[in-house]
């Protein structure tokens, strides 16, 4: 067993970093209303990259479980200026598992992740791929410009999530990053050798390093419907983050235990003070009840917090697959169609 993964044969070098070509990994969840005005958006896009660069190019659409017409209107996708994969999983495992189909069917070298509601504009495909090929860029990420748009509350969430998950982190995760991004070769390879289960994709990508830049940009209006992402799953997605990618809430939970050790340690001395000097009676259920509260909140919270870390743990163990595939099809745009087996999982 190895200590560390040399990925080093895949550095472009010399030559023409656009022979690996692009894969383009999409997933969707009912996004069947605007899908196939996307699917022209990338083609298009495809035919000004392949003028551009000479770069080959492939749409990998994960379908996460969709309960409408998604996967049969992405079966009908044309292939006609990039070729189309079809993967779809057996349900709903979360957006981080279709990320992660996505990147182990894309058969190109460099990897793009964008959503498929259209908020991430495939036009601006273009300047991510001009870093990578033009300026040598392994990763290039996008953050929104602002969030003026949004409310003072989940602004300050935003702030509270990446405070606690840069806080003693040594590979900072920038602000307001997002999961559309590209990855050249040796970045996706990267990516691909990272075990664990429990993923937070923008922190990976982030973690194995390589040169990066951010673009900042301002995300286009849905194209249709409104989001499923509510501040429950907000939460929950913040919760996963943090558990999964830092050890922050355990060293909060550490100092407020120390915290109340020492008011615990200073009230102590107040009240030996109030019975040696000042010979006063010291007041007893009011203040009992209030310490036994204080103790007994703060414990909860630590068990809760360490119960979190301790579910990380058991998945871990239990070794599943991230996710199913139900059904995998792929065509190219030369007119040839194949049909993969559908017991493929992340686990082969």
């Amino acid at each position: 067993m190895t200590s560390g993964v040399d990925v080093s044969n895949l550095s472009d070098g010399g030559r023409n970093p656009a022979a690996a070509g692009l894969s383009v990994v999409v997933p969707v969840l009912n996004e069947a209303a605007g899908l196939a005005v996307l699917h022209e958006r990338l083609c298009a896009l495809a035919t000004t990259l392949r003028q551009r660069y000479g770069l080959a190019c492939e749409v990998v659409y994960v379908d996460d479980g969709s309960s409408d017409a998604t996967l049969a209107i992405a079966r009908d996708l044309p292939a006609t200026a990039l070729d189309v994969q079809v993967v779809s999983l057996s349900r709903n495992f979360g957006k981080e598992a279709a990320l992660m189909a996505g990147l182990d069917h894309a058969r190109r070298g460099a990897v793009l992740f964008m959503d498929g509601d259209g908020q991430h504009a495939p036009e601006l495909v273009e300047r991510l791929v001009g870093h990578w090929i033009d300026d040598g860029y392994d990763v290039v990420f996008t953050a929104k410009a602002h969030r003026s748009n949004e409310s003072a509350t989940r602004r300050l969430g935003v702030k509270i999530f990446y405070s606690l998950i840069n806080w003693g982190a040594r590979q900072r995760i920038p602000e307001d990053a997002g999961d559309f991004r590209l990855l050249s070769p040796r970045a996706a390879a990267a990516l691909r050798q990272l075990p664990e289960r429990n993923r937070f994709f923008k922190g990976l990508s982030n973690w194995i390093g390589f040169r990066q830049i951010r673009i900042d940009y301002e995300p286009a209006p849905r194209a249709h419907g409104v989001t499923s992402f509510n501040i429950g799953r907000l939460l929950g997605l913040s919760i996963e983050g943090l558990t999964s990618f830092t050890v922050a809430p355990l060293r909060v939970a550490s100092l407020l235990g120390l915290l109340l050790a020492f008011a615990a340690f200073l009230f102590g001395l107040s009240i030996l003070w109030e019975t040696v000097v000042g010979g006063k009676s010291v007041p007893g259920y009011p203040s009992l009840v209030v310490g036994l509260m204080t103790i007994g909140g703060v414990q909860l919270i630590m068990i809760g917090v360490m119960g979190e870390y301790i579910g990380k743990i058991l998945s871990e163990i239990k070794a599943r697959p991230i996710y199913f595939v139900a059904e995998h099809s792929v065509r190219t745009a030369d007119g040839d169609a194949a049909k993969a087996p559908a017991a493929r999982t992340a686990a082969e």
